[in-house]
C-alpha cells in the first residue's frame, strides 16, 4: 500500500505532537515528509530522528544553524523563517498538509499549501478568521479540501456525512466554558495567567488555553464555521457543555439532531482528517457514557465573557473586521500572559481596536496583512495608554 505523505506545520505544538502520535500508531499508512516549528529544537530533533522528514523549518537562521549542529544521523533540508514554513507547506509532494501553527502566522503557509494544490488539514482557525474569503476561494478554485481538525468543526463535518447542507436548520458549537465558567465578574477581574492556563478538559498551548478561558476561542470557531459550512451568523449557535463529550451537533429542518461524541482527545479529529474519507485507530480510549453518567448544557453568558459577542459582531460586520478582532486578541492575550493587563481587559482591548477600525473589503493577502499589522499597532497603543 502506498503511504500517504504528510507535512506538519506546528509540529512541536499540541496538535503537531498529537498528529505525529496518530501517525506513529499507523506507521504503515503514513510518511512524514515535512516538519515546521518555532524554537523547540530539542523536540524537533527527536521528531527528525523518528520520522526522517525530507525538509524541516525553524523560526530563525540561528535556530537552523543550531539544529544542523545537533543532528547526528538523518539530515533533512533545513529552512527557516516564514519562507521556510511556506516551503515545507508546498514541497515534497505531500498529500496533506496539517496546518497547526497558532494565530495569524499560519495564514501564509496555509495559502502556500493550497496554491501548490495540496489538501489541508486545518487546525489553524485564524487562517479563516483573518482571510476566510481568500482561503476558501483558493481551495475552491484548486478543487481542494479543507479538512477541519478543530474538534467542533470535525464533529460538524462528520455530522454532515450522508446529509444535504441545504437541509441544515442550524449548527451548535459546544464550549467547555474553560476554567472560569462559574466565576463572577468581580472574580474574573482578579484572575491570574496561571489560573487561566489550567483548562479543565483539554491539553492545549498557552494562547488557545487563554482564548478558551475568555471564550474567544469559541468566537473564532463561530467565524471559522461560517466559512467552512457557508452559514450566516444566525444559523450558528453556541452552548456551554462542561464535560466536552458532545463535540458539536447539527439540527436539520425536520427536527432531527446529529451529533458527534467522544472523549476530549484531539487525536480523534486528527485521525479523521489524516485518513479521510476512511477511519483509522487513533489511540483514543473508548467512551464510557455510563461512567460519565451526566451531560449538562447551559447558555453562554456574554456579559461575563464578552469576547464571544465581539466575534459575532465582527462576523456580522464582515469585511476586515474579523482580521482586526483576531489581531487585537493576539496582542491582548500576549499582554495578559506577560502581566501587563487584567483578564477582563482582553475584551476591552479588542473592543477599542474594533471601534477604531474603518471596516473595508480586502481582496489580496497584502491588504489583509496590512490591516492585521494596523490592528496590532492599535491594540498595543491602547494597552500602553492603559499602563501610563
Amino acid at each position: 500500500m502506498t503511504k500517504k505523505k504528510i507535512s506538519i506545520l506546528g509540529c512541536t505544538g499540541s496538535i503537531g505532537t498529537s498528529t505525529l502520535d496518530v501517525i506513529q500508531t499507523n506507521q504503515d499508512a503514513f510518511e512524514v515528509v515535512g516538519l515546521a516549528c518555532g524554537n523547540n529544537i530539542e523536540l524537533l530533533l527527536k521528531q527528525i530522528e523518528t520520522f526522517k522528514p525530507q525538509c524541516v523549518s525553524v523560526s530563525s537562521e540561528e535556530a537552523a544553524k543550531s539544529l544542523k549542529q545537533k543532528i547526528t544521523s538523518h539530515l533533512p533540508e533545513i529552512l527557516y523563517g516564514i519562507e521556510g514554513v511556506c516551503t515545507v507547506a508546498s514541497s515534497g509532494s505531500p498529500d496533506l498538509v496539517v496546518s497547526a501553527i497558532v494565530g495569524a502566522a499560519g495564514l501564509r503557509p496555509t495559502l502556500a499549501a493550497l496554491e501548490a494544490g495540496i489538501n489541508v488539514g486545518l487546525a489553524n482557525k485564524e487562517a479563516l478568521v483573518v482571510a476566510g474569503n481568500l482561503v476558501t476561494a483558493t481551495a475552491e478554485k484548486k478543487k481542494l479540501k479543507l479538512l477541519p481538525i478543530d474538534s467542533e468543526h470535525s464533529a460538524l463535518f462528520q455530522s454532515l456525512v450522508g446529509h444535504n447542507a441545504e437541509d441544515i436548520s442550524h449548527i451548535t458549537l459546544t464550549a467547555s466554558g474553560g476554567p472560569f465558567r462559574t466565576k463572577t465578574l468581580t472574580e474574573l477581574n482578579n484572575v491570574s495567567a496561571a489560573e487561566a492556563l489550567k483548562h479543565p478538559n483539554w491539553n492545549m498551548g498557552a494562547k488557545i488555553t487563554i482564548d478558551s478561558a475568555s471564550m474567544m476561542n469559541k468566537g473564532l470557531e463561530v467565524i471559522e464555521a461560517a466559512w467552512l459550512f457557508k452559514l450566516p451568523p444566525e444559523k450558528i449557535k453556541v452552548v456551554v457543555h462542561p464535560q466536552s463529550i458532545v463535540h458539536s451537533f447539527i439540527e436539520y429542518i425536520d427536527g432531527c439532531v446529529i451529533a458527534e461524541l467522544g472523549l476530549p482527545d484531539m487525536r480523534s479529529p486528527i485521525a479523521y482528517a489524516l485518513a479521510y474519507p476512511h477511519r483509522i485507530p487513533s489511540g483514543v480510549k473508548t467512551l464510557d457514557l455510563a461512567s460519565i453518567a451526566t451531560l449538562t448544557f447551559e447558555a453562554p453568558d456574554t456579559k461575563r465573557f464578552p469576547c464571544l459577542q465581539l466575534a459575532y459582531d465582527a462576523l456580522n460586520e464582515g469585511g476586515t473586521m474579523s482580521a482586526v478582532l483576531n489581531a487585537a486578541n493576539e496582542i491582548a492575550v500576549d499582554a495578559f500572559l506577560k502581566g501587563k493587563i487584567a483578564f477582563l481587559e482582553i475584551a476591552t482591548t479588542i473592543h477599542e481596536t474594533m471601534n477604531a477600525h474603518n471596516n473595508c473589503e480586502a481582496s489580496s493577502l497584502d491588504e489583509i496583512l496590512s490591516i492585521d499589522a494596523w490592528a496590532r499597532t492599535c491594540g498595543s497603543e491602547y494597552i500602553q495608554r492603559k499602563q501610563s
